[in-house]
């Protein structure tokens, strides 16, 4: 019996037609402030080293989500699976989405870009991805994966976001429903720009 698949793309659950490729594991220290355990990276920090980057296995064939940082190193060998449109570029919430806009010539040559969420109180997925909307135009499949929520999907959406890889351990029917929670949005966003009070037109009736 096939795995039942945990992706929603554009208010649907779909199988998933990418392979995510990750980085070898290496251990981290533990870092910590004023005694206190550090759980989130900061941003712009490099957590990843040459030796990881190169010993990374790539599959031969197939659609490809790769890491940003090994894009960055090894894009002459990746060139033709982008030219091919089976290249796709996932970056952590610490990483920097002006690396990735500044590297590329068309950012909407990439059919798809994700962003990994290592704790779900992490909100810079937020920035990130109306970040690559609005200042950076992105048009293409945007996804969230990692460790998100169903609380989330709704705000994820209003940043930008159509795509959410939901964890392996909740409900991709019950995270499906949750994008239509709210039936207006108050304030303008990435997928609706105005405000609902320029949206909806409001008679009041004659006294």
């Amino acid at each position: 019996m096939p795995n039942k698949s945990n992706l929603i793309l554009n208010n649907a659950i779909v199988d998933d037609e990418w392979t995510l490729v990750t980085m070898p594991v290496v251990e981290e220290a533990v870092k910590k402030q004023a005694g206190k355990v550090v759980l989130f990276k900061l941003t712009g920090e490099a957590t990843h080293n040459a030796e990881q980057i190169a010993s990374t296995v790539i599959p031969s064939s197939g659609k490809i989500l790769v890491p940003l940082s090994v894009w960055l190193a090894r894009k002459e060998e990746l060139a033709p699976r982008h030219a091919n449109g089976e290249l796709g570029i996932w970056l952590d919430t610490h990483e920097l989405v002006e690396d990735l806009a500044s590297a590329i010539d068309d950012i909407n040559s990439l059919p798809l870009i994700a962003v990994h969420v290592e704790r779900f109180a992490d909100g810079r997925i937020f920035s990130i991805g109306n970040l690559l909307r609005t200042r950076y135009h992105y048009n293409n499949d945007l996804r969230a994966f990692g460790d998100v929520l169903r609380d989330q999907l709704f705000f994820l959406k209003r940043c930008g976001f159509n795509s959410y890889l939901i964890r392996a351990d909740r409900s991709a029917e019950d995270a499906l429903a949750s994008l239509q929670d709210f039936s207006q949005p108050y304030q303008g966003a990435v997928d609706i720009n105005q405000p609902v009070w320029r949206r909806v037109n409001r008679q009041i009736a004659p006294q």
